[in-house]
């Protein structure tokens, strides 16, 4: 039996799922009926008659009152609230709080005129208990005392406003930006680590004045090859992949036999030259060659003092440490068969038979995060001794690999039968499926959202800052179900103000500078929210319009953002300003129209913006000339804005043309495999950029543009 459109699209709009949505033209489309169909399914609640809809809405109607209390409670801390709190009908009950540092807050019963409800024969009524305005910031508990005993549901407390930000309105910071793995030095083994982090923020903060350093996603790929060139779509966004380990850093390498330390040096010798190379980055070869040397490093027995720190380490991660590193000593032990035929079914049965045969592979993977984090943790104490009052600014990526760390630990809080995406924009007309599950928004609250706190703790805990890619999903996600082309989605709702409230609770807790990559499309009050939170934005020299669609002037900036002239799904300013984007996606066959009109558009964009350089007197009139004086003029006209943070792309201080990611493809272009080169294609390494004049040159321009030190 059919459903009813009209009951359908009306069950989908209560559980968050849009009906209808704003195109990128501009023109409002409505979402089909066959693809509301498969995200009800993605979410637990498929139908295929009316009836079907009249048990959902039975199911959710019901839900609340099984429950003695909601499984969370998000409140700010400047707002009053309440909590429902579920009953036998004319069962007293009393609610109080008990705070995360020590201490008890009895609550005051509020009215609550809603009618008792017949569940199965038993009438359930509802109190509420008000949450008063002031509680202190925190993961409290609330505790419900019944004639049945007591009950407890968490309590988040978060702030009104995260204030990291408000040390940097009176003097702005600027800043490099950077994709870690391609850049490298003469110690490296053919991809950059994280010790060449640790370098690059030393050269860019004393020497430049920079005041952080942001890289690409560091999370963990397999533990095995092949690796995943991709940092955006990672096999958990908590950990950190061990291809950026520093080898030589790591304390026990001091320990190594003479033969040990031989081998390693060995080991780094088969993959030194691809320093050299300036065409394509081989992580393959590189992990191959770190994990055996990690092999001889594992072996080194820890002292007392160094095994104290690895408790230490444990205690603070948790289960989730443990979790990771389980499946990452299993995943390397299917390796060389299809990884979904095992990692997909991982029954208790297999989990215990691994804990007993795989004991010493977990501790070699919980030892290599501990060293991860220790070299984390240094670079980021390098940033601030060099000057630096922000640090590494750390990247989190929009979700995980379908067949992955995450997805096995957090499969109840995630959704299943569709992924992740965009629909279809100006600069990728077919719409993008990132191959990625999304939260669950109902699981997670059941949750208690602890699985993102612990993720931000954990990335956090060494980072000056931290940029959300992609901050617009903590709204709303675009879910493609499994079968559909990536256009053919829906936006799905979650609770932002318990996503955001979290991410601002932790991010003042750390002191961790909060910027949201908000770009693509949104609803207006969106970024209004995100400023009254305290999360920055993210500002893109191209993109920026006014209501007149005429390019924004300087001085029309957001002040809460971070501005820069490009993004990693752009080529460098070199080769953007040469019209490259359009000509690969012509070569990709991702335009829907033909070539010489997307250029001609393109031409007179990019027109369009140096119109407003050459009327600011940072170009002189007529055509644009040298490349580099026209790169420091886009830099200088940002340095007028009054944005907080301004972000130099890496790329751009070298004169690089080649784009790192191409949008939509896969291997019809070797995304994020492109070594940091000058303009001829020759590599350059961290220890030319120390020297490089074209790099001073452009820092020297933004730093004088904002004032800096």
């Amino acid at each position: 039996m059919a459903t009813d459109s009209s009951a359908l699209r009306d069950l989908a709009h209560d559980l968050g799922v849009s009906t209808r949505y704003w195109g990128w033209d501009g023109t409002e489309k409505d979402v089909a009926d066959s693809t509301l169909h498969a995200i009800l399914a993605a979410l637990g609640s498929p139908v295929a008659s009316d009836e079907d809809i009249a048990a959902v809405r039975a199911r959710r109607e019901r839900a609340p009152w099984e429950r003695t209390l909601p499984p969370v409670t998000v409140m700010r801390e400047d707002q009053a609230s309440s909590v429902p709190v579920h009953v036998d009908h004319g069962t007293p009950v009393s609610v109080h709080v008990l705070l995360e540092e020590g201490g008890r807050v009895d609550l005051v019963q509020g009215e609550d005129h809603t009618p008792a409800h017949d569940l199965d024969g038993t009438l359930r009524g509802r109190a509420r208990f008000l949450l008063p305005e002031g509680l202190p910031l925190g993961w409290h508990r609330l505790v419900a005392e019944t004639a049945a005993g007591p009950a407890e549901a968490d309590l988040v407390v978060t702030p009104a406003r995260l204030t990291v930000h408000e040390q940097y309105a009176a003097r702005r910071a600027f800043g490099v930006q950077a994709q870690l793995y391609s850049v490298r030095s003469e110690r490296s083994w053919g991809i950059g680590d994280l010790a060449d982090m640790r370098d690059l923020a030393a050269i860019t903060g004393a020497r430049h004045g920079a005041d952080f350093l942001l890289v690409n996603p560091l999370h963990a790929s397999y533990p095995t090859p092949p690796v995943e060139p991709s940092p955006y779509l990672p096999v958990t966004r908590r950990f950190t992949a061990p291809l950026y380990l520093r080898v030589e850093d790591v304390p026990e390498h001091r320990s190594l036999t003479e033969v040990a330390r031989q081998k390693v040096e060995l080991l780094r010798g088969t993959v030194a030259d691809r320093n050299t190379r300036g065409d394509r980055l081989e992580r393959d070869a590189v992990l191959e060659a770190k994990l055996e040397a990690l092999e001889e490093l594992f072996a080194v027995p820890l002292t007392a003092g160094r095994a104290a720190l690895l408790d230490a380490y444990r205690a603070r991660e948790g289960q989730g440490l443990e979790d990771f590193a389980l499946w990452s000593a299993i995943a390397e032990s299917v390796r060389g068969t299809p990884r979904e035929t095992v990692l997909q079914h991982l029954d208790e049965a297999v989990l215990e038979q691994a804990r007993t045969e795989l004991a010493e592979r977990i501790e070699f993977h919980v030892r290599v995060q501990w060293w991860l984090d220790e070299q984390m943790a240094a670079a980021q104490a390098a940033s601030r001794e060099a000057g630096m009052r922000i640090g590494i600014m750390h990247d989190l990526a929009v979700g995980v690999e379908q067949v992955g760390a995450d997805s096995w630990a957090l499969q109840d809080v995630l959704a299943r039968g569709a992924t992740v995406g965009a629909p279809a924009d100006q600069y990728n007309q077919q719409g993008q499926n990132w191959s990625q599950p999304p939260w669950h928004p109902e699981r997670l609250r059941e949750a208690s959202y602890r699985p993102w706190r612990d993720m931000l703790r954990t990335l956090m805990r060494h980072a000056g800052a931290l940029r959300i890619d992609h901050v617009l999903g903590l709204f709303r996600l675009w879910w493609i179900p499994e079968g559909h082309r990536a256009a053919d989605g829906a936006y799905v709702s979650y609770d932002h103000e318990a996503m955001i409230g979290i991410l601002a609770l932790e991010a003042q807790r750390s002191g961790t500078l909060v910027v949201g990559e908000d770009l693509g499309t949104f609803e207006p009050w969106v970024r209004d929210y995100l400023v009254d939170r305290g999360i920055m934005g993210t500002s893109i020299l191209w993109f920026e319009y006014d209501g007149e669609g005429k390019p924004l002037r300087a001085e029309d900036y957001r002040t809460l953002c971070m501005a820069s002239v490009n993004t990693h799904d752009l080529p460098p300013t070199a080769g953007y300003l040469a019209g490259d984007h359009v000509t690969l996606r012509h070569e990709l066959g991702l335009l829907e129209r033909p070539l010489e009109e997307e250029l001609a558009t393109d031409a007179a964009g990019r027109e369009e913006v140096l119109d407003v350089l050459r009327a600011e007197g940072l170009l002189a009139p007529g055509p644009a000339g040298d490349v580099e004086e026209t790169v420091i003029a886009l830099h200088r006209h940002l340095a007028r804005t009054p944005s907080m943070l301004l972000g130099v792309s890496l790329v751009d201080c070298v004169g690089e043309r080649r784009i790192q990611n191409q949008p939509g493809t896969d291997e019809e272009y070797p995304n994020w495999r492109i070594p940091l080169a000058d303009p001829a294609g020759r590599p350059v390494g961290l220890d030319e950029i120390a020297t490089d004049p074209r790099t001073a040159r452009l820092l020297a321009a933004v730093r004088e543009g904002i004032g800096g030190r």
